[in-house]
């Protein structure tokens, strides 16, 4: 049966603010974390019955049809994390983050590292600590957000040679990671679990 918007939120602690902002984070059957998925997936791998099980208390009720002899309205909860079943991913490790001037900017939480003043995302530029004429490369270990004004007096120098000390040494951040900086509406029980499979000299860096 086709599911009809509006939806109604959820109350509680868990409860949406942002309807068309939400994701669901979806697993594989193993427990492994896979990526967000807009709240239609969701609802499809709970038509489909491709859901193994879920955590969190539910988030969204998508309201349906009327049932004619009934007299009801057909609905279903989604919940903030979602297990798919028969879905297992192939090898254990995480895939990479693709590296990108919003994924750049976001691990950096929007602040140049030269000047370490924050800056809107339109203001920001991708630096590369060993330019690339210096046979740098344009890998997430090499590169770090940076002002237009600071990028500029670095031109085609390394931090050394400009006098300009990286405020914090660049990285690739993991899956985990990238998931909670790509999202800036996530809900506290997806919060709680991807915070848990983060290593833990890391945690604090995401609060």
């Amino acid at each position: 049966m086709p599911m009809e918007v509006p939806m109604r939120l959820i109350d509680g602690p868990g409860k949406v603010a942002d309807l068309h902002s939400t994701r669901i984070l979806s697993l594989d059957a193993a427990g492994r974390i896979l990526d967000w998925i807009s709240w239609q997936d969701a609802v499809c791998l709970y038509v489909r019955d491709a859901v193994a099980w879920t955590l969190g208390d539910p988030c969204l009720t998508v309201y349906g049809g009327h049932n004619r002899d009934l007299g009801r309205r057909s609905s279903l909860q989604l919940h903030p994390i979602v297990a798919s079943s028969g879905h297992c991913r192939e090898h254990a490790v995480d895939p990479a983050p693709t590296l990108t001037n919003t994924a750049l900017f976001a691990r950096d939480r929007y602040i140049c590292l030269y000047c370490g003043d924050h800056f809107s995302r339109g203001e920001l530029t991708r630096d590369h600590v060993l330019p690339i004429s210096k046979k740098g490369k344009d890998e997430w270990e090499n590169v770090v957000s940076a002002c237009l004004a600071c990028n500029l007096k670095k031109s085609n120098r390394t931090p050394q040679q400009a006098n300009m000390p990286l405020l914090a040494v660049p990285y690739r951040p993991s899956w985990v990671e990238h998931l909670i900086l790509s999202n800036r509406n996530i809900l506290a029980d997806q919060m709680e679990f991807l915070v848990s499979h983060l290593p833990r000299d890391r945690r604090h860096l995401m609060g």
